[in-house]
């Protein structure tokens, strides 16, 4: 296990101060397991494109490569290709592309936000379980955080009874990700809008993380965004999740202008630019978008389906089926520890879940379902001879 990092600094008086922030407890299990087991079902990305699936979706070849031959590797463009702003852009239903800003990941949108959004004794209302960078960066900036936990009662929707009550003038943010990870529940646009009605009261910003945006299991896929919604909504994503190339390490925010210049100013400390080459292939993918997410829908739609008939048939899990994203909370009915039922499960079958204790929700194990059909079918038929025994 990991300490929680401290970082010092000396106040204009010399009094040190110290910046405290929380192990990573996803990011920790999947480093240390992911390349030592064999089925990999913690696995949170649609099946990885290889370049070659890219070039063929977007209707190109391999000859096509050539247009990197000639690239020269300065820094690019500083806050992303005007074509890949663009690419973006059309994304959403009301966001021009002055209204983007690219980054390395939407980890690093994420990271860009809070820390340019959010001071020490600002109140942030994060709704958990999810990506931990929610609430553990806000509460080292020395924010006050409040969680409002997802109930499986409640489909993992939120309360809004609840989060009404939460959310006060001294609101300064309201963090939360659609489609939601781990739980795959999805926010429609009507609750959406009252959760936006919710912090317009207050002021509040809404920081809505929807990498896995383009994954909903009916109609076009594309799930409503918090930047088309709210006129204080930031969007972050990226081409991770449901664009499948988490090998460029491209995302970005989608925000009013006031946002995108905070962001800027804290965006050139730690990231000038992407790279070219990452530019150019998302700009393709994304401008092939609608190849690019119908392989992705046909992949978590068929896989949903397996998955839902293999927890029909196992007395010892039940669930929330998810209506969007490429993961699931299963609840074990075993009396073990979710840490201990995932280690024992990869060391004896090879099997990798991700403990729900890792996300704050013990007594569940996260599966990610939108892998190769192969691996998430092979997987399955180990765990059940497991629990079986």
């Amino acid at each position: 296990m990991r300490a929680a990092a401290e970082h010092s600094a000396c106040n204009l008086d010399g009094e040190r101060i110290r910046m405290h922030i929380e192990p990573f407890g996803v990011e920790i299990w999947m480093n240390e397991w992911e390349t030592r087991c064999t089925w990999n079902l913690a696995e949170t990305c649609v099946e990885s494109l290889t370049i070659r699936e890219l070039l063929t979706l977007a209707g190109r070849n391999d000859t096509d490569l050539s247009e990197v031959l000639s690239m020269k590797m300065t820094y690019g463009a500083i806050e992303g290709s005007d074509r890949l702003r663009a690419a973006i852009s059309a994304l959403y239903d009301s966001q021009p592309a002055q209204n983007i800003i690219v980054t390395h990941g939407t980890i690093g949108a994420n990271m860009l936000v809070h820390k340019a959004m959010v001071s020490a004794g600002d109140h942030v209302v994060a709704i958990v379980p999810t990506y931990q960078q929610h609430y553990s960066i806000p509460a080292s900036i020395g924010a006050d955080v409040q969680t409002l936990t997802l109930k499986e009662e409640n489909g993992f929707l939120p309360d809004l009874d609840e989060l009404r009550a939460m959310v006060t003038p001294k609101t300064r943010l309201i963090a939360m990700n659609n489609p939601n990870n781990p739980t795959g529940a999805l926010i429609d646009r009507p609750m959406l809008e009252e959760i936006a009605e919710i912090a317009r009261a207050s002021g509040a910003w809404i920081l809505c993380d929807e990498v896995y945006r383009g994954t909903d299991q009916e109609g076009s896929g594309m799930t409503a965004s918090i930047a088309d919604v709210y006129e204080r909504g930031i969007g972050t994503a990226g081409m991770s999740k449901a664009f499948s190339l988490a090998g460029l390490r491209l995302g970005w925010i989608a925000a009013p202008p006031e946002v995108i210049e905070a962001v800027s100013i804290h965006r050139d400390y730690d990231t000038i630019s992407v790279g070219m080459i990452d530019d150019h292939f998302a700009a393709i993918a994304l401008e092939h978008r609608e190849a690019v997410l119908a392989r992705s829908q046909a992949i978590t739609r068929e896989n949903l389906a397996t998955l839902d008939e293999w927890v029909a048939g196992e007395p010892l899990i039940s669930w929330v089926r998810p209506r969007s994203g490429t993961t699931a909370l299963l609840k074990l009915h075993l009396p073990v520890s979710s840490r201990d039922f995932c280690i024992d499960l990869v060391k004896e079958t090879g099997v990798l879940f991700t403990p729900g204790s890792a996300l704050g929700m013990e007594g569940y194990v996260r599966i990610g379902y939108a892998n190769n059909p192969t691996i998430l079918r092979e997987g399955l038929a180990r765990v059940s001879e497991a629990l079986a025994r």
